[in-house]
């Protein structure tokens, strides 16, 4: 063997980085993604847990210095779907990073299986420039397969008239220029009818591009309803971790307010409502109460937030990811595949 071959062996592995991460053999995201092959005209197709989740993920260092987090990150998005061996992100814009166009910046997101991309960014913050170049990216991109609506409701702001501000996002964000009319404050960053607009423009080339919101357990509130009939998915959140406790009765409300929508649980690998770490065991109750849901089909997926705090060092992080690479490979229920639902 000469020695150009030889170190040409070596380099092999790197091109498969999640397998040595996880230290795996045939179960990277290379690995998963070939062994999902529904063949022409197929409508159900097989999935592990593996493939219903998601992390949440901002541009690198955007929560440096806040949070009371115990250090600075340097983590991009992508790597830190790598790092705890989950194929689908949830990339959404943070004070306004990264810049458009995001064209060059989404090149590293191919070697994910899925990615979902913020259209209203942290804070509600949106506009229709960003909505545009969000939808020609997505034209683009062949795994963009969903947009998403970050901090969308603002209920207590709506009632007050924005004049008071959302727990740790300012309120001109509440309402954007585009928003205000001079009608009853709405409760999302947009209108039904511009929501309805978005929907339309995600169907107009043919093909299915999710919309996704947020939602806190504290809103679930009648007024967000017209929204939600707009939506494919619902991501459930619950803000303060001593919340947790009521996380099964907050799931069935939800249930029973949007029956049928695609739900994803989303589960904080840090505490930021009290800005302290996640107790292991809150972390462990959310996983084992989500992929109890996954088995019953109640719920769609599951979403770590965030990629961001995955180079810190966290206990939960790190019991996530063993997590993870312990129950990933598990079989779930066929469902019917996405793109090829009416």
């Amino acid at each position: 063997m000469t020695s150009r071959l030889f170190f040409a062996l070596l380099s092999l592995p790197a091109l498969c980085p999640t397998a040595g991460a996880r230290g795996e053999s045939g179960t990277g995201m290379a690995a998963h993604q070939a062994a999902e092959s529904p063949g022409a005209g197929a409508v159900f197709r097989k999935e592990t847990v593996r493939d219903r989740l998601w992390v949440w993920a901002h541009e690198a260092g955007v929560y440096n210095g806040a949070w009371g987090l115990p250090g600075d990150s340097r983590i991009t998005p992508v790597e830190g779907a790598h790092y705890l061996g989950v194929p689908n992100i949830i990339f959404i814009r943070y004070e306004g990073k990264p810049e458009p166009p995001f064209n060059q910046y989404a090149i590293p997101f191919r070697s994910l299986k899925r990615v979902n991309w913020s259209i209203t960014g942290a804070g509600g913050a949106t506009s229709a420039e960003e909505r545009a170049e969000v939808l020609r990216l997505a034209a683009s991109m062949p795994n963009l397969t969903g947009v998403f609506m970050d901090d969308f409701f603002h209920l207590a702001a709506a009632q007050a008239e924005a004049s008071s501000s959302y727990p740790d996002r300012d309120a001109r964000n509440i309402l954007t220029d585009e928003n205000k009319t001079g009608a009853a404050p709405d409760p999302g960053s947009l209108r039904v009818e511009q929501l309805r607009e978005v929907r339309d423009q995600l169907r107009a080339d043919g093909r299915r591009v999710d919309l996704g919101v947020t939602l806190y357990t504290h809103q679930l509130d009648p007024r967000v309803l017209p929204h939600l009939e707009l939506c494919d998915v619902i991501s459930l959140w619950t803000w303060q971790s001593e919340n947790l406790t009521d996380l099964g009765k907050n799931l069935a409300k939800l249930e029973g307010m949007a029956p049928g929508k695609r739900i994803w649980l989303g589960c904080y690998m840090w505490d930021f409502g009290n800005r302290k770490p996640m107790p292991l065991k809150r972390m462990q109750r959310q996983c084992e109460l989500g992929l109890k849901w996954l088995r019953e089909s109640r719920i769609d997926g599951m979403i770590f937030l965030a990629a961001n705090i995955c180079d810190l060092d966290l206990e939960t992080v790190e019991w996530t990811r063993q997590w993870i690479a312990e129950v990933g490979a598990e079989p779930l229920t066929a469902r019917r595949d996405r793109d090829s639902a009416p």
